[in-house]
């Protein structure tokens, strides 16, 4: 960002300081909540459970706002994490200046920011969330040279009531205009408080999915990113979530990120795009075309897909998504511009043409750099993800790519230019793996994969044990055939996890 952006940042605290984040420090924090009436302060963090947590802290005077900045608080990690005991349960967490930002929501004016834990030593906890994702990121730059940056398309639905005017067609909301689509409004507030929370946005639209149920009307809608750090990445998506609900809230609606909320409909993904960058340039591409370090990434997600899953696909209604026909993969396999496929290489602007140019042609040449729009997209995770260990399974597995010494061989095999769920392509889908169909069987992926989640100390093996134990309690080894054409059960399974992540 130059000076001319930081002035049009939507983030309050960016605009008014004209600084860069990750240029903030204590003195900035302070003068900002004295020069703009802010009267409490709010630390944020990612409990176990998937959710921000909220302490809140009252302004009594200038030495205690210093000493909740510089010292932070206790908290109760055995009430946060399950890897974490209860003998000695005392956690510290200590503000990140550069994620402050005005609660949106607050009658009172309230600053807020996310959070690092600390252990009784005074050492960031090595297995909590936001450290994983750190540890991940280090660990594939120390082994590639390249930093790892990734996006997400947060999908959810709106629930409201049927007016029964202007009625959408069942399943084809694909960036719908209103009045066909009735949640496009929410949508645009939600992206502008997000913003504001200093998310970086790329665009909003209504999705495939919408229908009628019980007198309620279903939209799906879709706010996707621009891809940054990881970290960041992460922290976007959680202040996005909590955004989304918090407006809904407040406007006497209801959202929901399950991955499954009814049959023969759409389910909501959280597809995850990734991208490798070097000196500023996107190492995705070579000569126009997807790279062999590009290649070697996906090979290392075609390796450890089956246990990526125990990260991204937290309940049992995950599994009812992963199923044909619905747009979800199932298999694991890769292909450009396929949409049957667990990893998609989406078009990339690599043509040679200016096509803005064609469209105007009043216009110059354009001077855009389109390499730098090249990713690639992981499509099997959902909502009810954890997102740190999410971003950092698929950063372990990325990683992996480049110590496999068949890397190349592997993307080969696992390419596919069809889809796979045409009968014609039976041959095909017989020669593919597939992804766990079950939070159990997701558990077995984990067990026999984790070490190479471990590796370089990025998952504790704590951690690794809670994931595996969390998802077999859900005992749903045999669900999916069990639920099938019972649709009151079903409806049941979806009562339970509506509002998961």
């Amino acid at each position: 960002m130059d000076q001319h952006q930081l002035s049009m940042n939507a983030n309050q605290v960016v605009a008014f300081l004209q600084k860069f984040p990750d240029d903030f420090t204590k003195d900035d924090i302070v003068r900002f909540i004295a020069d703009n009436g802010i009267r409490m302060v709010n630390f944020m963090y990612p409990g176990g459970d998937g959710k921000l947590k909220t302490l809140n802290f009252v302004i009594n005077d200038a030495s205690y706002l210093d000493t909740i900045l510089t010292c932070g608080e206790r908290v109760d990690g055995s009430s946060l994490f399950s890897f974490v005991e209860a003998g000695s349960s005392d956690l510290y967490v200590i503000p990140r200046f550069s994620t402050a930002f005005v609660d949106p929501f607050a009658e009172i004016p309230t600053l807020a920011m996310l959070c690092s834990f600390f252990d009784k030593d005074g050492a960031l906890l090595a297995s909590a969330p936001e450290q994983t994702l750190a540890k991940a990121c280090r660990a594939f730059t120390k082994t590639t040279g390249m930093e790892f940056q990734a996006m997400g398309e947060l999908e959810y639905y709106v629930i409201f009531d049927d007016d029964g005017f202007y009625p959408a067609v069942d399943q084809h909301g694909y960036h719908e205009s209103a009045p066909y689509a009735k949640a496009n409004e929410f949508r645009a507030k939600c992206m502008l408080y997000i913003a504001q929370t200093g998310g970086q946005i790329k665009y909003g639209h209504s999705e495939v999915g919408n229908f009628v149920l019980d007198g309620k009307v279903y939209e799906q809608n879709e706010i996707e990113f621009l891809p940054v750090r990881a970290e960041s990445a992460a922290d976007q998506l959680m202040l996005a979530k909590w955004v989304i609900r918090n407006l809904a809230y407040q406007m006497h609606l209801n959202v929901t990120f399950a991955p499954k909320i009814t049959t023969g409909k759409a389910g909501s993904g959280l597809h995850i795009h990734m991208r490798m960058m070097k000196d500023g340039r996107n190492m995705m591409l070579s000569n126009g075309r997807l790279s062999d370090d590009a290649r070697r990434m996906i090979a290392g997600m075609m390796t450890l897909a089956p246990s990526i899953t125990a990260f991204g696909n937290k309940n049992p209604m995950s599994y009812f998504r992963l199923v044909p026909h619905q747009e979800a993969p199932t298999n694991v396999c890769w292909g450009d511009r396929n949409r049957s496929v667990l990893v998609r290489v989406p078009l990339g602007w690599s043509a040679d043409a200016d096509m803005c140019r064609i469209a105007n042609p009043k216009e110059g040449a354009s001077q855009v750099d389109t390499s730098m729009k090249q990713t690639v997209e992981m499509r099997s995770p959902d909502g009810s993800a954890d997102l740190y260990q999410l971003m950092a399974g698929l950063c372990v597995a990325c990683r992996h790519g480049f110590e496999m010494e068949n890397a190349l061989e592997v993307a080969e095999r696992t390419y596919v230019n069809v889809n796979i769920h045409d009968k014609a392509n039976e041959d095909k889908l017989e020669l593919l793996d597939q992804l766990p169909d079950s939070c159990a069987a997701s558990a077995d992926c984990l067990e026999r994969q984790r070490e190479f989640y471990e590796q370089e100390g990025v998952f504790s093996k704590a951690m690794v044990d809670s994931v595996i134990n969390q998802l077999r309690a859900f005992d749903d080894r045999r669900l999916r055939q069990q639920l099938t054409g019972d649709d009151e059960a079903m409806q049941r399974l979806v009562n339970r996890y509506f509002h998961c992540g």
